[in-house]
């Protein structure tokens, strides 16, 4: 037996040709559908349409500009309608199609009758004109001038201003999102929502700027279009098809208007959607609400207008009824309207009289309370500040410049050390004195100071008190001799060669000092985690491979802090998983890995500490102190610990002071190196002294380091 059905497509198609529910299915995706609508379109320009295709082509146009014009009168805001110039140039492309269509039908069945074109031309056209063409001549130049003159151009004009204002404001408003990004006061994602909502609202506007030009050319072509119908109508009426002057005119003249009608009703009711989108700026809610809500804001100016109604009522010739019946009804709703304001006040009032929720006495109290995990819940960074320094965060010009500085202090700690700033909160605290600031970190004093707003710091870079007159203080950070002058002695302190920095200037220098020393109490576990999560791809195998098998985020966590905590960079994040993957094989313990750590960062560490001249100044551990802490080193494996005698530890301590302090007379910075074995306890002992100097293993030398042996201990 044969299978007749054998190659044929589902549903009884043709051998390779799609079948229905293949079809359906791809129409179903909306992107193949609006290009297959376009491609419509573009079609229609070429090709002769029947009168019946286009009655269904208008009747789409016209249902198309109406659902255009309802959804800007019920949308929100503007933004909810962002894809409005879109379906502008959608809908002009298809009205001037079938304004094609039309004219060929037109010029080509015209001498047939008044439904050459279709009954839907024929029935606008006898309806407007009632039988007179120039009624219907006249009617349709109103409406081009309607739309074309004062709607068409003011919707054009609000969208070009708003589109220049939004541009302006533009760097303001971004501003002002990462000073409140940088105070805190909202996170990244909130940030970005509002960046992506400014962005939006700014194309938006800048593309009805532009698409007001799609409705003013629609105009312009349609009345070329009416004019090219009537004169090439007659032409072919009684040059070609035998028509009399007359019957020619009043066909031509009906079918032309008619098309006319029909496609400008759609184009008006499109610029009134579009000035209503455009107007629609700063107004919240759909426009009946918004309407209502500010016209019942002032009951007396319903009032007045119900007043002047019935005057006009009252006036001789003045038609009674209509004006009686209009101020009757406005009365009504200043009357209303008034009742329902004092209402409203009321309430609000009764709302503060009112104990606040969750305070003694007040309704519900026990159910308002604040859920106990609130209050625990501390602030990573804060800043508070005295009623004085309020300038620094709200100028009297509108300038922001402390969070303007602690956001460029997040970015260069980003780019320096790999670590990402938490947030700092900035408030005022009366209990303070007036130019008093206080940095907390973790709800702890870090660090205070005085400054003043108006006034700059001068310090001499020498270290001694500067001669210029002023409040002579002492620099917070690092406790130099400093004096606070006022801005007209800024220039003659500079031509002295002093130092002089801002109020902001002093309290950021502050606070990057405080979070380089504070960075590993800083560094969260989510903090890594999000680290580890925006690796590459390539990395994030490495990840997976070591984690949570061979060691866990919190033991990650613990190296990158023992990193920090000797301001070690950690961005390079790659080489630091490295180290740690290596280090794996045969120790777990987070100091013995972050020894291991920094043998792979050699490079980086002899860069960070290398001097302008571009060498690597160096202070070596003589052979007498290796020997004296490798046997002072006690115990195992992870159990070590140093046990020198105290006598051994001071004397060491002075000797590092006076080699340190010897080369800095010479002007070096240089850093102190032991062996890989002993260099953790040397570190460990130096920094209870001098924090500030960096302490490396010989496994930490570059191999390509220029070296430049500067002393001895």
């Amino acid at each position: 037996m044969v299978d007749v059905t054998a190659g044929q497509g589902v549903g009884g198609g043709k051998p390779g040709l799609p079948s229905v529910s293949e079809i359906i299915t791809i129409l179903k995706r909306g992107d193949i559908a609006l290009a297959l609508g376009i491609l419509t379109i573009l079609v229609v320009l070429i090709l002769p349409l029947p009168a019946i295709v286009l009655d269904l082509f208008l009747a789409i146009s016209i249902t198309l500009s109406i659902l255009i014009l309802m959804t800007s009168l019920f949308i929100q805001a503007p933004l909810e309608f962002s894809a409005f110039p879109t379906i502008l140039l959608i809908s002009t492309m298809l009205r001037l199609s079938l304004n094609m269509a039309s004219t060929r039908l037109i010029l080509s069945h015209g001498h047939e009758g008044t439904d050459a074109a279709g009954h839907v031309i024929e029935a606008f056209g006898s309806f407007v004109m009632g039988g007179n063409f120039v009624i219907g001549i006249i009617v349709f130049a109103i409406l081009i001038i309607v739309n074309f003159v004062v709607i068409t151009k003011g919707s054009g004009r609000i969208a070009e201003v708003a589109a220049r204002f939004h541009l302006d404001a533009m760097p303001g408003k971004q501003m002002a999102i990462d000073a409140d990004l940088s105070a805190g006061l909202i996170d990244e994602k909130v940030a970005k929502e509002r960046r992506k909502a400014l962005e939006d609202e700014s194309g938006f506007f800048g593309a009805m700027d532009g698409a007001s030009k799609f409705v003013r050319g629609d105009a312009i072509a349609g009345l070329l279009i009416v004019f090219i119908n009537v004169v090439g109508g007659m032409i072919i009426g009684v040059a070609q098809q035998g028509l009399s002057f007359a019957d020619a005119g009043r066909s031509y003249t009906l079918l032309t208007v008619g098309d006319g009608l029909v496609t400008q009703v759609p184009a008006l009711i499109v610029s009134t959607a579009a000035g209503l989108l455009v107007s629609k700026a700063g107004v919240s809610g759909a426009a009946d609400k918004a309407l209502m809500k500010q016209f019942s804001g002032y009951p007396q100016a319903l009032a007045m207008s119900s007043a002047v109604m019935l005057v006009l009522a009252a006036l001789p010739g003045i038609p009674t009824i209509p004006f009686l019946a209009l101020g009757a009804g406005a009365g009504a709703l200043a009357w209303s309207a008034r009742n329902h304001k004092r209402t409203t006040v009321k309430a609000e009032e009764a709302a503060k009289a009112a104990p606040a929720p969750g305070t003694p006495g007040a309704p519900g109290a026990a159910a308002a309370d604040e859920p106990i995990s609130a209050a625990l819940k501390i602030d990573d960074l804060k800043i508070e500040l005295g009623y004085a320094l309020l300038p620094l965060v709200n100028g009297p010009d509108g300038t922001d410049r402390l969070t303007e500085q602690i956001k460029a202090l997040r970015r260069s700690l980003a780019i320096e050390m790999g670590f990402v700033m938490p947030a700092v909160r900035i408030l005022d605290n009366v209990q303070l004195e007036a130019n008093t600031y206080i940095i907390k970190i973790k709800e702890v004093d870090a660090g205070t100071g005085k400054i003043w707003p108006s006034q700059f710091m001068v310090m001499d870079p020498g270290g001694s008190q500067v001669q210029v007159p002023g409040i002579h203080t002492t620099e917070p950070t690092f406790g130099l001799p400093a004096t606070w002058v006022d801005a007209s002695l800024k220039e003659e302190a500079s031509l002295k060669g002093y130092t002089v920095v801002d109020a902001a200037t002093v309290l950021s220098t502050h606070l990057t000092e405080l979070l380089k020393a504070n960075m590993s109490d800083l560094l969260s576990y989510g903090e890594v985690q999000k680290l580890l999560k925006e690796l590459p791809k390539e990395q994030s195998e490495l990840v997976k491979d070591i984690v949570p098998g061979q060691v866990t985020v919190s033991g990650i966590q613990r190296v990158l802090q023992l990193l920090l905590a000797e301001r070690i960079s950690i961005r390079d994040l790659s080489t630091i998983l490295e180290g740690i993957a290596d280090s794996l094989a045969f120790s777990r313990n987070p100091a013995t890995m972050v020894e291991h750590v920094r043998a792979r960062l050699a490079r980086q560490i002899c860069a960070q500490n290398t001097s302008y001249a571009g060498y690597l100044p160096l202070i070596a551990l003589s052979a007498k102190w290796e020997q004296a802490f490798a046997e002072s080193i006690i115990g195992q494996g992870e159990e070590r610990s140093l046990a020198m005698q105290p006598s051994k530890l001071s004397e060491f301590m002075t000797a590092v002071r006076e080699a340190f302090e010897r080369a800095a007379r010479e002007g070096e910075a240089p850093v102190l190196v032991t062996s890989a074995a002993i260099r953790p306890f040397v570190r460990s002992l130096v920094e209870r002294f001098r924090a500030q100097t960096t302490v490396l293993s010989q496994a930490e030398i570059h191999p390509r380091a220029r070296l430049k042996t500067v002393g001895s201990i």
